[in-house]
């Protein structure tokens, strides 16, 4: 008898200029694993041990089932590789609705796959999910992540205290049909 292959039905795949983002699949786990091991993680609640990198991972998939969206898979299409994650995320606790990312391995850095990835998420939340705004909470000193929000054209516009993350940054994404593609930003 075969083991049966699991997989996330009813999510949508975004596809961009370099990437496939898409449903957590069970394959993503060992890298997904390995970032939150690693100190980088520690901008978005880790370090964790592998029992809680999987609670985690399964709190993704989770929220796909719950709320209809949540964290996709960021794959680039060249290699095939999962690299990290992006997508409209809004767990219990939150403040309002976020576009969050992470890339899990420092290689992958300073490509512009974060910002191609957010793009999409953020197209999506507004244009699919029908979001009239987004946030993206930003620990204060993840550097990257604010220059990030930046370039996405984001601005600051508070603080948010997490239990486990301390003072996180709100940056705020630009309105729905403020952008200068109206929103249908970088997915097909």
């Amino acid at each position: 008898m075969s083991a049966p292959h699991p997989q996330l039905t009813g999510v949508p795949v975004l596809e961009t200029a370099r990437l496939i983002l898409r449903a957590p699949a069970p394959r993503d786990f060992e890298p997904f694993a390995a970032y939150c091991a690693a100190d980088r993680s520690r901008f978005t609640g880790g370090p964790l041990n592998r029992d809680l990198a999987w609670r985690a991972f399964c709190a993704i998939t989770g929220n796909w089932v719950q709320r209809g969206y949540a964290f996709f898979v960021i794959e680039e299409r060249a290699s095939g590789r999962a690299i990290g994650m992006a997508g409209p995320w809004c767990p219990e606790g939150w403040p309002e609705p976020e576009i969050g990312w992470q890339i899990w391995d420092p290689v992958d850095e300073g490509q512009g796959f974060a910002r191609e990835a957010a793009e999409a998420a953020r197209g999506f939340a507004y244009d699919v999910l029908g979001w009239p705004t987004a946030i993206s909470l930003i620990v204060e000193d993840n550097a990257r992540s604010q220059a990030l929000a930046r370039r996405l054209g984001c601005t600051p516009g508070g603080v948010f205290t997490h239990e486990r993350l301390g003072s996180c940054a709100i940056w705020r994404h630009p309105a729905p049909g403020t952008l200068a593609d109206g929103g249908m930003e970088a997915y097909a």
